[in-house]
This record gives structure tokens, sequence and C-alpha cells, in this order.
């Protein structure tokens, strides 16, 4: 018995934590009531148990005699096992085994009823129902540990030893419930070689389901602290690094070195007695402390955050995290909340954020107060159906949030997200209409959807829209006047056109026309509304009317009467303006310089009116347009008398011209005769005159008394006529014909050789040297070759002749901006600026020139030459520093 209940005792000892998970009150009241029964059984009962096995050593009873006694023996102590057991949680079994392998079931606890739902009478009957209750999964684990038992029961028997059986298990009861079994039987060898096994099961349901939590909470713990990227630190209170778990952050320095070392081994001196700082307050306070700090790493500069909590005696856990990223999108999203609340209080739109719900305004800026007149605190949870700002209900976007068009908007915003340049019209808290732009977009506050508006006032901008489309229409207006009036002479037609649009660009009742007819005013076009009478053709004979009215506009501009009120101090109101149902009135004069010509008015009948700058700016100018259509038509008149006269005068002029050109004709052909016969008769006397005078001087001295010299200046003097009388028919026939070019393509370079060469002769006579500059590679020119010897061959004389021997001459040629520029330099005298200026005209030489009239003329000639060419000549010079001649040939495109 004593050995039943120590084991009892021993196992509720391994199952008190278990049993303590369901109740720990309760599991305690049942340890006392076991020690006190174990204690009971350990004074009283244990001695009645040596007593009887001593007695059965001395009498030497034999086997069966002993095992009788054993089992009375626990008959005897039943009683006691069933009150301790009765007070303990599970079953507990006494079972014995035969040496002859029989079993029998000596006591089973009530305990079955709750653990099992079994009777402990239908256990003790057959003690392997038990077995078909065991969960299929662990039946063949409950078989492995019965075998081991098997073996171990031979061990125990001989070397009589107690080895325990142990089992874990499910079971699932009759009414369906799922159960953990833990079961343990200690064998007890008897002196007959029975072993009775002592065994208490134990329901550890709570315990494993308790298990099971802590391993999944485990297994999430580890899970969570896997996945968790933060540094985490444990940290004594003087700043030892004590344990370090970084998987998954950026870590710069290898655990190894971390852990043992201090702070401010690590980190720098100020983040070092911050961190000291914070876990000694932490550690005081037993609270959480956070701190950041910055750490400069090779990724660059660093923020992170530590959040510290109480872990053990003097130590804290520290977690800490790189919040770089989020330090960056605080400060973005801090500066974009600064942008925005900029912009939103500096715009100069009005910008309101609403309610989708019901479009009560949340927040409105100073541009939406100076706009609408209405305070902040005056708009904010009002909306704007309430504060009246929207003027037309039917199309308004607030009215259509109030009305059954608000499910269509709202699914618009929803949709589109927003709406762009919507035009509407609204009323200032002042009553004053204004037009706005507005944009809506569709925004989310805290997941509450909402409305944010851009309006900006147009107001202005739709007036100034209006009055320039006033300004086009009286511009066009006043366009098609003029060009009426200028491309018709038809008065009647151009006025009552222009009273007719006049009347409905400024939507008046009645436009007309009065003029001045020999001191009578008339009507003579007239535009009305059919609901008026007419007064066209009507006559104003008052001359004191026409007096005033004269000296009126004489003194004003324009008339302007905007109230029948005013009316009613002119006297000649009844008299003139009653019958017409006239209001108010709108007259210009109409003048030609200081001629009053008439007057241009316009009449408001149905009731007065307010006449704007507008109109009266288009009456003046309308008026402007009707006294040039009137001076017009008086000028058609005075025309059309005038042309008779002028068709006239111009037929007795066109015969005079006839005349004279016929008498210049005459005159022309007289010089041409003139010309040709006087020419031909000095030619024919001057080369007379040379071929004598050739001959005497080819005959000599003997057959003459002229000297030599004379002869060859006689000579010279014919030569020199006849080269003037050859210059002017060359210049008369180019002046009447042109100069006739036989043009080829040439090169310059290759041309300019050959006429030196031709020229050479009269070079050296004169002592003149040339340097040819002009390169072959020029482009082609379409030039006379021959007229072109001519030019060079004339400027060469000019400037041997007008200057001493030993003269040299440099000729270059350049393109330039599509011409050849040919230059002729010398090292002459040089000329005065006037003389350049005139050596190519064509003019009488003053006998003091210095230049002959015959040399002139070949330089006139040259000018002619190149101008039939198509470039320019001339010459540039001072005196003493030498001269340079020019011309310019087009190049051949």
């Amino acid at each position: 018995m004593f050995s039943t209940l120590e084991f009892i005792f021993q196992r509720l000892i391994v199952y008190q934590p278990s049993v303590g998970c369901a109740n720990n009150t309760h599991n305690a009241k049942l340890i006392l009531i076991v020690l006190c029964y174990l204690l009971r059984a350990c004074l009283n009962q244990g001695n009645q148990v040596n007593e009887t096995v001593n007695y059965g050593q001395n009498q030497r009873f034999t086997q069966q005699t002993s095992s009788q006694t054993s089992l009375e023996l626990h008959r005897e102590t039943l009683p006691l096992l069933q009150k301790i057991a009765a007070n303990l949680p599970g079953m507990i079994v006494q079972l014995l085994q035969r040496k002859d392998g029989s079993q029998s079931v000596i006591y089973v606890s009530s305990g079955c009823r709750e653990l099992y739902e079994l009777e402990p009478e239908s256990l003790q009957g057959d003690f392997q129902v038990l077995r078909s209750l065991i969960h299929p999964q662990d039946v063949q684990r409950f078989a492995i540990c019965a075998e081991r038992s098997s073996e171990a029961i031979a061990v125990a028997a001989a070397a009589k030893t107690r080895k325990s059986w142990h089992w874990q298990g499910r079971i699932i009861t009759s009414s369906g419930k799922l159960k953990w079994i833990e079961g343990a039987s200690r064998p007890e060898v008897q002196p007959n070689g029975d072993i009775l096994w002592n065994g208490l099961l134990m329901d550890i349901t709570d315990r494993k389901q308790a298990e099971e939590k802590l391993r999944e909470s485990g297994a999430i713990y580890r899970a969570i602290l896997n996945a968790i990227p933060d540094l985490m630190f444990r940290i004594s209170r003087d700043g030892e690094y004590l344990d370090f778990k970084g998987e998954g952050a950026n870590v710069f320095i290898p655990t190894e070195e971390i852990v043992g070392k201090n702070l401010r081994d690590l980190l720098p001196a100020d983040v070092a007695t911050m961190s000291l700082q914070a876990i000694v307050k932490t550690l005081d306070s037993k609270t959480l402390q956070t701190l950041e700090y910055q750490l400069p790493t090779p990724l660059g500069m660093r923020d992170y955050e530590a959040r510290l909590v109480v872990s053990g005696e003097n130590e804290v856990l520290a977690i800490v995290r790189d919040i770089t990223e989020s330090k960056q999108a605080e400060i973005a999203l801090r500066q974009s909340e600064e942008k925005f609340s900029k912009a939103f209080r500096c715009s100069p739109d009005a910008i309101t954020i609403s309610t989708l719900q019901d479009g009560r305004y949340i927040e409105v800026n100073e541009s939406f107060v100076h706009l609408s007149g209405y305070t902040r605190e005056e708009a904010i949870g009002k909306t704007a159906f309430e504060l009246g700002i929207w003027v037309n209900t039917s199309d308004s976007f607030a009215t259509a949030v109030q009305s059954a068009d608000r499910t269509r908007l709202v699914q618009a915003l929803r949709e589109e997200g927003v709406i762009r340049n919507q035009e509407f019209e609204f009323r200032k808290k002042s009553g004053e209409i204004c037009i706005a732009l507005v944009s809506a977009e569709l925004i989310y506050l805290d997941g509450v959807p909402c409305l944010l508006s851009v309006s900006s006032d147009i107001t202005s901008r739709k007036q100034a829209e209006a009055q320039l489309r006033l300004r086009a229409a009286r511009d066009s207006l006043l366009t098609q006047t003029l060009a009426r009036i200028h491309g018709s002479l038809n008065l009647d037609q151009i006025l009552h056109t222009t009273v007719n649009e006049v009347r409905q660009f400024l939507q008046a009742d009645r436009v007309c026309i009065g003029i001045v007819d020999n001191g009578q005013g008339k009507v003579i076009a007239e535009s009305v509304d059919p609901n008026y009478p007419s007064i066209l053709g009507w006559v104003v004979n008052d001359d004191e009317y026409m007096q005033e009215l004269r000296e009126f506009f004489s003194q004003n501009p324009v008339c302007v009467i905007q109230d029948p009120m005013e009316l009613l101090s002119c006297p000649k109101y009844s008299l003139y303006y009653e019958p017409y149902q006239i209001k108010a009135v709108l007259g210009v004069p109409i003048t030609v310089g200081d001629e009053f010509l008439g007057v241009l008015v316009a009449h408001q009948c149905k009731s007065w009116r307010s006449w704007q700058s507008m109109d009266i700016d288009l009456l003046v100018q309308i008026s402007s347009q009707v006294a040039i259509a009137i001076q017009q038509a008086q000028l058609y008149q005075k025309l059309a008398q005038l042309n008779a006269n002028l068709e006239r005068q111009v037929q007795e002029r066109t015969a005079q011209l006839h005349h004279k050109m016929q008498e210049l004709q005459e005159l022309t052909r007289l010089k041409e005769v003139v010309l040709h016969t006087v020419s031909h008769d000095l030619r024919t006397s001057v080369m007379g005159t040379l071929m004598v005078l050739q001959n005497l001087l080819q005959q000599g001295k003997r057959d003459t008394q002229l000297p030599r010299t004379i002869l060859q200046r006689m000579i010279q003097g014919n030569e020199r006529q006849m080269a003037m009388i050859n210059s002017l028919l060359e210049i008369n026939c180019s002046e009447n014909q042109g100069i006739i070019l036989n043009q080829k393509l040439v090169n310059l370079g290759t041309l300019m050789p050959k006429i030196i060469q031709d020229l050479q002769s009269m070079l050296s006579q004169n002592q003149v040297t040339v340097t040819n500059l002009i390169s072959p590679d020029l482009p082609l020119v379409m030039v006379d070759s021959t007229q072109l010897q001519r030019v060079i061959e004339n400027i060469f004389t000019y400037i041997w002749q007008h200057n001493p021997p030993g003269l040299h001459l440099i000729l270059d040629a350049t393109p330039e901006a599509g011409m050849i520029r040919c230059t002729i330099a010398d090292n002459s005298v040089g000329m005065s600026q006037l003389e350049c200026d005139r050596l190519f005209d064509l003019d009488v030489r003053d006998p003091r020139d210095r230049i002959s009239t015959a040399m002139g003329l070949k330089m006139y000639l040259c000018s002619q030459i190149i101008t039939a060419h198509g470039g320019e000549i001339g010459v540039t010079s001072q005196p003493e520093t030498g001269s340079t001649f020019w011309f310019t040939l087009p190049l051949e495109i």
C-alpha cells in the first residue's frame, strides 16, 4: 500500500504543472489531501504490512499462503485507496499479473467515469476495452510501448527492480470527445513471483492544448522575430552589448565585434551619451523610451529610431529601426503640405474643400473670402446653397448636388474624378452677380469623399469679351459702312442701309438721318420699329428751331437725353417729340469741317434708356462716315461737271503733245543727219590731211620745207580728231541702239595675259611695267573679250597720258558677292575726289581740265561697256598716293 501511494504521489508531482494550468486552486487542495492520506498510510498501514510480512517469514508460510495474504492485505487497504482516489484527478488502477500469464484488475477508481466515460465494474470485467478507445493514429505507438513494457517486466522480475511504464496518447470516448491521456505504471514484484501494477491515468488534454498553443505562439514569435527587419540589442545598464540580432537589417559591423563591446566603443560620443540616458530612464521608470539619432554609414548619413523596454534585471531590449526613408518621406510630406498650404492660402483663385455628401464647406481660403464677401467663419459648415451663392438653380453645380441630378453628378465625379472649367454665375454677399470658372476634383480626407473646388473670377474677362464682341461688331459695321461709301455713289442706298444696321446694333426703336437743305431740316433716311410711327420725310421749317439746333451742336459734340423728364424741359418737345412717342434721344451732328450738314439720331420709344459710351462712340464714327458719303455725293455732282471740261482739256492737250512729239522726232532726225554729215565731212577732211602729212613725213626734208617734228605733231592732232570723231559716232550709236556685245565664257586669269601682251608695245613705248596677280582659278565670267580689251586699253592710256614715265601697274581680281571685282592700281601722282567722281561722266570738258574731250569720251565709253555687261566702274585716289581703277563683272550662274 505504501508503494502504491508513493507512486501516485510521484505522478501527481509530475502532473502538477499541467493540472495547475487548468485550475490552480483545485490542484492545491488535491495536493494537500494526497499528502494527508500519504502520511496516514505511512504511519498506520505501513506497520501492518511490515508485521504481516515478518510474521509470514517467521512461520515460513508457503508461497500460496503469501499470495493469499497479499490479496487479503490489498483488500483491507482498498477502502483507504478509494478514499484517496476519489479526491485525485484521473483514474487509479491496480492490475495483478500472475506468473501463469493471467491478469486480473484488482482496483479501478471512480475517476474512470470522467476520464473514459466508463463504469469501474466494466473495466474490472474487461480491461482491454480501454484499448479500443485509443485513437487510430496512436494505436501503433501504444503497441510499441506495451512491447517494451513486457521486456521491462522480464528484466524487473529477474532483477527485482522497478521499471515503470509510461505512455501518452489520444482516446475517443463514446460521446465522441477527443482526449489526451497520459498513463504511468510501476510494477511491484510479489514474494510469490506475481507482479502488481500500480497505475495512474490522467487527462492531459488541457496541458497538450496549452503546449500546442505554446508551440504555435513560439513558432509565431520566432517567425515574427525572424521577419522583423529591425536590429535588436540586449544592453546592460552600463551600456554593454549582451546580445544582438541583425538579420535583414543594414549592419556594417560583424556580430562578434558588437557583443561584449560598450556603446561608447561603437557610437559617436553624443549618440552614446543620449543612449545611456535613455537606458537608465527605461530601467528606472519601467516604461518604454524612444529616441532618434543619426549615424554616418557607408550609405551616407542615416536616421535611426530606437525603442527601449526592460528585458531583465539591469538590462534593456533595444529595437532599432532605420527610418531614413520615412524621415525623407516625412520631410517631403511636410514640404508638400507646406507647399499646398501656401498654395491654398496664397492662391489668387478661390479654393474650397467641401464634403461630397452634402456640400458643406470644410475649408476655404482668403481668395474665397475676398471673392464671395463671406468670412471664413460664416462659410465653414454651410453649403453654397444655404449661403445663396449660386444664381441659376437650374444649371448650377450646387443645386445639382441638392437636386435629383446629384446622383448623376456624384457618379460622374466618381467615374471621372474631375470637372474642368465649367462656367457658373454666382452671387456675392453684397448681391453682386459675378461669373466664375469652376474646376472640381474628388479627393478623400481620412477616407471621407470630399470635393476640392477652384473658382476663378472671370467677370472682368467676360465683360471685356462682351465689349470686344461689341467693338468687333461696331468695327465690322463701320467697315461695311465705309466699304459701301467707297464702293457706291448711291447716297440713298448707303444711308438707308446704314440706319438699319445701326438700329440693329443699338437695339433702338428708331434711327434716322436728317440733313439741312436750303435752311430746312429734312429726314432722308429712317429705320423704325413697326410698333412706332415713321418720321421719314419729316420737314422742319422752323428757322428758330434750326438755329437752336446749330448752336447746340456747335457747343456740344453729342446730344444725350436718357429720361422723358429731360424732354419736358425742351419747349419744342410737344411739337416734335411727343407725337412720335420719343422718350430718350441720342444725337450727333453730321459736319464737314465747320459746315453743319445734319444730324444722326437714335430714339428709344418704349421706355427711358441709359446710353452707353460705346453707343455714343458708334454714332460719332458713323456720323463721320455719313458726312463723307454726303460730301462724296456733293463732290460727285461737281466731278461730273468737271469731267466734261477735263475731257475737253485732255483732248486739246493730247493734240498739243502729239504735235510736239512730231516736232521732236523731226529735230532728232535732223540731228542724226547733221551729225553723220558733219562727221563724214570731218572724217574725210582729216583722213585726207593725215594722208598728205604722212606722205610728206615719208619723203623727208628734201621734199618739204616743214620740220619733221611739226609734221609729227600735225599727224598726232589729226589722229586725235579722228579718234574723237569715232568716239562721238560710237557713243551716239550706243545711246540709240546700245552697246553690242559678243559675250563668251572666259577665264580672266587666262584672258588678261593676252590683253597685256597685245598692249605691250604701247606699254613699252611709255615706259609702263605691269604685274598681273589675277589667279587662273577664278570662276568663269560671260564677257566680250574685245570690248573688255578696249576698257583696259583706255584705262592704261589715261594713266600714262596723265603721269610721268616709269609707272608701275598691278592687276588683281577677287570674287565678291556674286561678282568679280577687277582692280588696276598704280603709283601715279593721283587725282582729287572731284576728278574721280567726274572721270566716267559724259560732259563738255573745260579747256583747262587735265583730261581732254577725246579722253573723256573714251572713259565714258568704258562706263558704257561695263554697264552693258551688268557691272559697275569707278576709281579711288588721293593726290600723291596713287590711284586704283576698278570695275565689276557678274559671275556666270
